[in-house]
């Protein structure tokens, strides 16, 4: 059994999460809040929230945990060419354009609408009005991708001190959430942040780069990056010199 949360009710340590002979890997809690201090006392411990609209409020801590160095983002031939190409356009006729935090809400939205397959996602409207908040608050941001004025991928999570939490991506065209990944990414290492947490385990994050660690050297890093100071001017850099 795992423990219900009532609103004021601590989070349970992480080694408590159920483990694969459980059932359910990594889950830890159920119940409480999505308010900025639930979330934030979340992330800060190493959980995150994931569920399906008509559930309870689900608390997860994964081991292992899916992560990406930043020194360690694979970028393909074919996506160098599209970031050249992207570059120029940002510089000449600007039918390209990369963006922080223009439209975080309209990102979420992206994210959360049914896939090609015709599945839903998870982001629920409470998980958007709990982000949004954060937002609000400066703690969760979005990277985007604008192609003749129209947002057509991106990615959103949560920044705490030099710690990256990601949270989903969604792409219109092809290869725009990798483009959106590759500016934050590159935002990201300038700012002194080694590791972007991906939650969990999948053949697509493990194409970028990623890799699954465990939960305890996850923690020892989180802990250590949490405590710088909170990154402030959220615009993307240029990629390349010329």
């Amino acid at each position: 059994m795992i423990p219900w949360l009532e609103l004021d009710t601590p989070f349970p340590d992480v080694s408590t999460a159920l483990t694969e002979e459980d059932g359910a890997a990594g889950l830890l809690a159920a119940g409480g809040d999505l308010s900025p201090r639930r979330l934030l006392d979340a992330y800060r411990h190493g959980i995150f929230p994931w569920f399906s609209e008509n559930q309870p409020i689900l608390w997860w801590s994964t081991d292992p945990r899916m992560v990406l160095m930043t020194e360690q983002f694979a970028i393909s031939t074919s996506l160098y060419k599209t970031l050249r190409k992207v570059h120029r356009s940002m510089a000449t006729d600007r039918r390209w354009q990369i963006r922080f935090d223009f439209a975080f809400e309209q990102v979420m939205r992206e994210c959360a609408a049914p896939r090609r397959d015709g599945a839903g996602t998870w982001i629920s409207e409470d998980i958007v009005t709990g982000y949004r908040a954060l937002h609000r608050l400066g703690y969760a941001h979005s990277a985007e991708v604008w192609l003749d004025g129209k947002l057509v991928g991106g990615a959103y999570g949560v920044s705490i001190g030099h710690m990256f939490y990601g949270e989903s991506m969604f792409t219109r065209v092809s290869d725009a959430s990798k483009i959106a990944l590759a500016y934050l990414v590159h935002f990201l290492r300038q700012h002194g942040v080694a590791m972007i947490d991906c939650q969990q385990q999948t053949d697509h994050l493990a194409s970028l780069g990623a890799q699954p660690i465990s939960r305890s050297e996850f923690l020892q890093h989180m802990k250590q990056a949490i405590a710088h100071p909170q990154i402030h001017n959220w615009r993307p850099l240029p990629l390349f010199a010329d």
